[in-house]
């Protein structure tokens, strides 16, 4: 037997049969972080404070119902990985031999247009005039291939770069909004919540039901990604992802051949224990960072552009972010101005990381499991970086030929991913019902959610044609 394959057989058959004991809340926090990351850049930066600066607060209720349906949907993805230690992906690949094309095209098309590195590359042109923005746009892609392409195992990259991103950026736009900010727009930012308007529901009879779909749809990861966590679920070795092999740099010895099958642990008193145990960790763990930050960061956001230029006559796209950072110059100093873009582009940076990391897993997996065969092994690394790097030279094509304009990018991007949620949630729930053992399963409740927001999403897009 090649050496190759007995390491990867050895491998699959060190998987643990018992679920191991769980850790502490605090040494199982990291997964949420890097789904929190691909987020920020997007509906956070850019699509809902550009919404609530043109319309109002009372769109408030719409970033807290989408980062709640993101949360429900993340959390059953969650739940089979933490069961059976491999990924949805190959789940449903047992469902239906169709939906690894799907997952392939749904994921391919919205996620490989450049946007976020676009936005990025056009703040910092405008803090450093003497650089090009389609150039540095592309200096950014490749950058971001160079960064995972040379870290020693990926999710560990991801972990600890998005962390600090996070960590570094949300206090100063706390600080931001809490000083700008007057009681008046935190009371109508509340009222928000419940749909309550400046004289309207819910919706001001003038907004674009395009632009509120993409704000939907990215509160939150967005699309397909959202099933990216059951890549971080094990490669951080929760549950039965114990024990998972990560994927690695080519260059650090990512060649090992490795076995997509998981399976479940043994039905003992102890093991069901310590699976309530587990599955209580990790709810925990993605309400703590993922559900409140997503949407803390929404919320601050869209007070803080509401307070600075709601009522002026707004700029489009990018531009966006120029007039909210020109007025915080203009009430206090250009070095604050300077500071506030600087993180704006660091956001959007760390988004564009994030989607094409976790982009490239969910395509190159799904190309594997075309192929997919029970036991049968696979290069996880070099797929991965096949995947990464053809995603980065489309999206220097893209940038080539023109296609330049971030907000409509990521807008266009918004809603191919809302068409992607839509199926997403029947279909994770259908997965857990058909896979895993009764005890595992979600219950009514959860039904009741996954019908409502694959209705809500199917609404919603007929509704936003319908009116194109």
């Amino acid at each position: 037997m090649p050496a190759q394959r007995r390491t990867a057989t050895k491998s699959a058959n060190k998987q643990p049969d018992n679920l191991p004991n769980p850790p502490s809340l605090w040494r199982t926090i990291g997964p949420s972080f890097i789904l929190l990351g691909i987020a920020l850049g997007s509906g956070e930066l850019l699509l809902w404070p550009y919404l609530t600066a043109n319309f109002g607060l009372g769109l408030m209720w719409g970033a807290l119902l989408g980062v709640t349906l993101q949360f429900f949907l993340n959390t059953e993805v969650m739940r089979f990985s933490l069961a059976r230690g491999e990924s949805v992906f190959l789940g449903f690949r047992r469902l239906s031999a169709i939906w690894p094309v799907w997952f392939i095209l749904s994921t391919f098309i919205p996620w490989s247009l450049p946007g976020f590195s676009s936005a990025a590359s056009q703040v910092l042109s405008n803090l450093f005039p003497a650089l090009p923005p389609t150039a540095f746009a592309i200096i950014l892609l490749i950058f971001t291939g160079i960064i995972l392409t040379l870290g020693k195992t990926l999710y560990k990259t991801m972990e600890v770069f998005q962390r600090t991103v996070i960590l570094l950026g949300v206090p100063f736009l706390l600080f931001l909004a809490f000083y700008f900010a007057e009681p008046i727009h935190w009371q109508e930012a509340i009222l928000g919540l419940a749909g309550r308007g400046d004289g309207w529901w819910f919706f001001p009879t003038n907004i674009g039901l395009f632009a509120f779909l993409g704000a939907f749809a990215y509160s939150g990861a967005g699309g397909n990604l959202n099933l990216a966590q059951t890549y971080y679920v094990k490669e951080k070795g929760l549950g039965m992802g114990h024990g998972t092999q990560k994927i690695s740099s080519l260059l650090s010895g990512g060649k090992q051949k490795v076995h997509l099958d998981g399976k479940l642990f043994r039905s003992t008193p102890a093991n069901w224990r310590k699976w309530d145990k587990w599955w209580k960790l990790v709810l925990t763990e993605h309400l703590l960072v993922f559900w409140s930050l997503s949407f803390f960061t929404i919320f601050i956001l869209s007070v803080l552009a509401y307070a600075l230029i709601f009522g002026q006559a707004q700029a489009d796209g990018i531009q966006f972010l120029y007039q909210e950072a020109g007025e915080i110059g203009r009430r206090t100093s250009g070095t604050i101005e300077i500071l506030f873009l600087l993180v704006a582009a660091q956001m959007l940076f760390s988004t564009q990381i994030g989607v094409l990391e976790s982009s490239s897993r969910i395509i190159s997996e799904n190309i594997l499991l075309l192929f997919y065969k029970p036991g049968k092994s696979f290069n996880l690394s070099k797929s991965f970086y096949i995947a990464l790097w053809g995603q980065i030279s489309l999206g220097i094509i893209v940038l080539l030929l023109g296609f330049k304009e971030p907000r409509f990018l990521i807008t266009m991007s918004a809603a191919l991913n809302a068409a992607a949620m839509m199926v997403s949630f029947p279909l994770t729930y259908w997965l857990n019902k058909r896979h895993l053992p009764k005890k595992m399963q979600p219950g009514s409740g959860r039904l009741i959610i996954f019908v409502g927001s694959f209705i809500f999403f199917l609404v919603l897009l007929a509704m936003t044609i319908l009116n194109s």
